[in-house]
């Protein structure tokens, strides 16, 4: 590591279609009070993290003229989104090879993913600070989990003391993170989240407990529970 204080940056992936939500639009569009979820989202980095700059990786899309122009204030950075989730953020990643320190940190965080708390997001950045790889906000499983065979029936009950949901920002070191996600797709494992990638290559990231309000809407009856959350926050 050098001596400088490492820089903050951040990606949302936002090129999703958002199918199982059966909305006309991507779910990232969609309204939460007066404000979209996806802007939702972008003013929880923002306004809990001093970062650089920030990497939208999105289709083209009507709405993302507006929003990129409401948020003129901020630099934000348009990056091209890739088949799956892991292409887009290696290509938010390639898009600030030129820009980033190999030790500045990488806040991956969801688009649909607008109800993250503030103090959970600098009890990330916080807890991280000097550590080597990076972790990730996540939430302990209380319920019982079960595993199935591939027609339902169950066969295994898991010990759910040692159980996660990984949630987002996941955060890691800039160069850490994108030769870990190269490496992972050189390999054929399309994985689901940074922290997987991680894995694959070795590292052991390290989880932190955050709330369970910070959802990511998946389906219709999502919303007005983000909603609510972000009313509950003060937010709305």
């Amino acid at each position: 590591m050098s001596n400088r204080n490492p820089a903050y940056w951040a990606i949302v992936p936002a090129a999703g279609s958002g199918r199982r939500m059966g909305a006309a639009i991507p779910k990232q569009f969609l309204e939460l009070g007066q404000r979209t979820v996806l802007e939702h989202s972008l003013d929880s980095l923002w306004n809990a993290v001093e970062l650089e700059a920030l990497v939208l990786v999105s289709q083209g899309h009507p709405a993302l003229a507006a929003l990129i122009e409401r948020h003129h204030e901020h630099r934000l950075i348009r990056a091209d989104g890739g088949r799956e989730r892991c292409h887009s953020v290696l290509n938010g990643l390639q898009a600030l090879v030129d820009l980033a320190q190999a030790d500045d940190w990488v806040l991956v965080h969801d688009a649909a993913r607008p109800c993250v708390r503030y103090q959970d997001l600098r009890l990330l950045v916080d807890t991280l600070a000097d550590h080597a790889t990076g972790g990730l906000l996540g939430t302990p499983v209380h319920d019982t989990i079960k595993r199935t065979d591939t027609r339902g029936a169950v066969c295994a009950t898991l010990d759910r003391d040692t159980l996660w949901r990984a949630g987002t920002p996941q955060m890691f070191r800039y160069d850490l993170l994108r030769q870990a996600l190269k490496k992972a797709l050189e390999d054929g494992f399309e994985v689901t989240d940074e922290s997987s990638a991680m894995e694959h290559a070795g590292h052991r990231p390290q989880m932190i407990e955050g709330h369970a309000d910070n959802i990511k809407i998946t389906r219709p009856e999502d919303l007005p529970l983000a909603e609510y959350f972000l009313q509950q926050q003060g937010r709305l």
